[in-house]
């Protein structure tokens, strides 16, 4: 990994011994960018789109960091769209360039002083793409906040539309289900995981070996610096979710003195990167599975799985085995279940979906809404096995992770006997690391007192990032408050939690802090969790989750 350039006195530079007599990088444009000079950005109208990313909650349905859960939108955003050309090496300026899509919602406030500049926004993943998230927050902020920013997406370096989109297998093959169980009973169906761990790494080193050293997250935020330097901006605001919290953060660590609104939302542990992160993740998603397990026997009038956690638990992993020799449908074996179930984690509006599922196979025999759930929202096709390929480039390169499978095989073993539900899936989903052609570097020291106020946003129960990531990032950051919501959903803002939003919006307006008060668990200011979803049998019709469309319910 290229040497990571520090913070001095607040001015990030770039390439050390680069900076001229007023801050500014020598050969640089008038907003510091370095490298060379960039036209202005071409808007144009955006081309027809294809399936969103977000059209499924998750993705992959996996332990990674991810893209919050959304609801529809409640107005059509006019947008435009753009392309920038940035450097592959941010140390060779002047070589090779690659192609970052972007789209924009143009506030309608004045330049005079009202207007506020950029905010970019970013989904997560890493592998997110930005686009569908920026439509989305000019839709569901404030009329009078959205007026008063041009909020911006982005498709991070390696993800589509952006150019070159990294992809590393046929996904149709690959990713054929039912894929080989991902808890292996014995060692020789460890073996099959591994190995296919390895022809994934050598998959991407074959195809990508000349992208693979430069997707870094050190690199993204340079290109978002390079995005800033386009628009013509002095400074920018940011709203980043899960993964992109990191994202924000290393930009803020870089770039102090470019940032005008920092928002992180769901937030990574910054000092877990990435190995350690995930094993925490192993511990988090089991506690929020017991949750989902624990209200399923809660309305054991509807389910009928079991009075307690403990008998709907049961219930659970004997169909988890019992797929392991008859998958559901012909396509849901124990690999899709755990993917299917682990989007419950991070979103309690699938729990009626995964409640139903879950009650219409055991008691009924019934495979069609787990299938059915399983096609709308863990299926692999390409979008999602070029984001899942940008997740592993980008977490695989940013940090060391252990080259020796016995050292994964020891952790997950012993995170599996605490946290069965997710130790296992999780460690296959990362596995190529292991493999990987490139060694992870070292990871951007992140932290700063150099920065305005900073809004921190988190779930008290969030399994993809535990709350003590939280903790972390603000004792990191001396400026930011940590506001907190009850309940485990990751991605609180605008998602329907009115007192949240309230604080995002205020923050976004005026940049105003939050009192320092440090209550419950260290947070600034607490909100409480939307309600627990209502029970329902449901049945599963076409559309997207949330959706009139997607579901009409039985009983209750």
């Amino acid at each position: 990994m290229k040497r990571v350039v520090g913070v001095v006195a607040g001015i990030a530079t770039l390439v050390a011994g680069l900076v001229g007599p007023e801050g500014v990088a020598a050969g640089s444009d008038r907003t510091g960018h370095w490298g060379p000079p960039q036209r202005p950005l071409e808007w144009k109208q955006c081309p027809p789109e294809t399936k969103s990313a977000s059209g499924g909650l998750l993705g992959l349905g996996s332990a990674r960091p991810t893209r919050p859960a959304r609801r529809a939108d409640r107005r059509e955003p006019v947008q435009e769209c753009a392309e920038l050309r940035v450097p592959l090496d941010y140390r060779e300026p002047y070589g090779q360039q690659i192609t970052l899509a972007l789209n924009r919602i143009k506030g309608t406030a004045s330049r005079d002083g009202n207007h506020l500049g950029a905010l970019l926004v970013n989904p997560g993943g890493p592998g997110g793409e930005g686009l569908s998230l920026a439509r989305y927050a000019a839709a569901r902020l404030p009329k009078d906040v959205a007026a008063r920013f041009d909020i911006i997406g982005f498709a991070p370096r390696g993800v589509a539309p952006s150019q070159p989109a990294m992809s590393c297998v046929d996904p149709a093959r690959f990713y054929a289900p039912p894929r080989p169980d991902n808890v292996p009973k014995n060692d020789a169906e460890e073996q099959v995981l591994v190995d296919r761990a390895r022809q994934y790494a050598e998959g991407c080193g074959n195809r990508w070996a000349w992208f693979l050293p430069y997707l870094t997250t050190e690199n993204s935020a340079r290109d978002m610096d390079a995005v800033r330097a386009a628009l013509g901006e002095e400074k920018i605001s940011y709203l980043g979710y899960s993964y992109g919290t990191y994202l924000g953060a290393v930009y803020a660590t870089l770039f102090p003195q470019r940032v005008r609104r920092l928002v992180l939302d769901s937030v990574v542990d910054p000092d877990g990167v990435w190995y350690e992160a995930n094993i925490a993740q192993d511990h988090s998603f089991d506690r929020r599975h017991r949750d989902f397990l624990a209200w399923v026997a809660e309305h054991d009038d509807v389910y009928k799985l079991g009075k307690t956690q403990a008998a709907v638990s049961f219930a659970w992993y004997s169909l988890r085995s019992r797929l392991h020799d008859k998958p559901a449908g012909g396509v849901v074996g124990p690999s899709e279940l755990d993917d299917v179930f682990s989007n419950g984690a991070y979103s309690d509006r699938l729990w009626p979906y995964l409640g139903a599922a879950f009650s219409s196979y055991v008691r009924n025999g019934d495979p069609s809404v787990l299938v059915k759930l399983f096609h709308l929202e863990a299926e692999i096709d390409a979008e999602e096995e070029n984001s899942y390929a940008v997740y592993l480039g980008v977490e695989c390169r940013d940090a060391a992770w252990p080259r020796s499978w016995d050292r994964w095989r020891a952790d997950t073993r012993r995170a599996h006997a605490e946290a069965p539900f997710m130790a296992w899936p999780n460690a296959v989903y990362n596995a190529p690391c292991a493999f990987w052609p490139e060694r992870g570097g070292t990871p951007v020291k992140v932290g700063t007192p150099h920065l305005p106020p900073v809004l921190l946003i988190q779930a008290e129960r969030d399994a993809a990032t535990p709350y003590e990531g939280a903790l972390r990032m603000r004792r990191l950051f001396p400026t930011a408050r940590l506001l907190t919501s009850g309940g485990g959903n990751h991605g609180v803002s605008l998602a329907g939690n009115a007192c949240v939003d309230r604080q995002l919006a205020a923050y976004l307006r005026d940049a105003a802090l939050l009192p320092q008060r440090k209550g419950t668990r260290g947070a600034d200011a607490t909100c409480p969790g939307e309600p627990e979803p209502r029970a329902a049998l449901m049945k599963v019709a076409a559309g997207a989750p949330g959706t009139a469309s997607h579901v009409s319910a039985v009983r209750r």
